[in-house]
């Protein structure tokens, strides 16, 4: 089937608006982009961020009027000029297959694969989590996601009580229980992050119980792993401490490098000792013993 794509920038308090238009014109769906190569890497807890300047693309049937959609869309929309407006047409291809030919199985460590649903197994004796791309954060694409994947299998949780904080797809929770943990949870701020880990461990036959943040309960466990951002990093710092035994671990990724000794810092005064530190391409992962005689 042909598609075209409608396309505009706009400041950020656009970009939600316009996208609620779109799909009230007919629109298959609606992506967001970053217009000026501005990364966003530190997003307030609770917040879904757009950039400044955003580039709102709509995808149509090519059989759609572009103009008639354009002037409904300025109708409702009087601010934004009809002549900033972009149609493009789309080639006419099997869009499903080429999007699942982007991915293939990817390795971590000497043992662990992530394994796309329509791929095979390279190594059938080898640790395989069955996790297809989706739409919550973390499927093994991410260095900060290869990262913690990485470290879990180099350090196995073998028989440890284990809690995956800001769980996104569920990777790291099912990497643990896979690597042998007796016991795993996952907790996460988002539905969707949720729902994906629960259809992930379904997938995988993993009993693993996944709950919001805000209904999250758990006595202290050997190993808490956050894959999360530098700055929620530190504001969750007393509750990783509270969810920790003693000379229990503690694995941090999604900072930058840069970010690395500050954060080390930090937790050093929370009553916490660096155990390691790996980087890969500008982001950082770092491992902490939570101190048994700290305050």
């Amino acid at each position: 089937m042909a598609w075209i794509q409608i396309n505009i920038t706009v400041n950020e308090p656009l970009a939600e608006p316009l996208s609620d238009v779109f799909m009230e014109v007919g629109a298959v769906s609606v992506t967001f982009a970053d217009a000026q190569d501005n990364p966003i890497y530190e997003p307030e807890l609770g917040t879904t961020p757009i950039w400044q300047q955003t580039r709102v693309i709509a995808l149509f049937d090519a059989e759609t009027d572009a103009k008639a959609i354009i002037s409904q869309l300025t109708a409702q929309m009087p601010e934004l000029p009809e002549n900033e407006f972009r149609v493009e047409p789309l080639e006419d291809k099997d869009w499903v297959r080429a999007w699942m030919d982007q991915f293939k199985p990817m390795q971590f460590g000497n043992n662990l694969w992530i394994v796309p649903s329509w791929c095979d197994a390279p190594d059938a004796n080898a640790v395989n989590l069955l996790l297809d791309p989706g739409m919550a954060f973390g499927t093994g694409t991410h260095p900060t996601t290869a990262l913690c994947l990485t470290w879990l299998d180099q350090n196995p949780p073998i028989d440890l009580s284990v809690i995956d904080y800001g769980c996104g797809s569920g990777v790291l929770a099912l990497a643990a229980k896979k690597l042998g943990a007796q016991s795993v949870q996952g907790t996460d701020i988002d539905p969707q992050a949720i729902l994906a880990s629960q259809q992930n461990a379904g997938r995988n036959q993993a009993d693993i119980p996944f709950s919001l943040v805000k209904d999250f309960q758990s006595s202290p466990v050997d190993c808490l792993l956050a894959n999360i951002l530098a700055g929620p990093l530190k504001e969750l710092a007393p509750e990783f401490k509270r969810l920790l035994k003693p000379n229990g671990t503690l694995v941090l990724s999604g900072l930058l490098e840069q970010q690395a000794d500050e954060l080390i810092e930090f937790y050093r005064a929370q009553g916490f000792s660096l155990t390691g530190q790996n980087t890969l391409d500008d982001w950082a992962q770092l491992s902490f013993s939570h101190d048994a005689n700290a305050a």
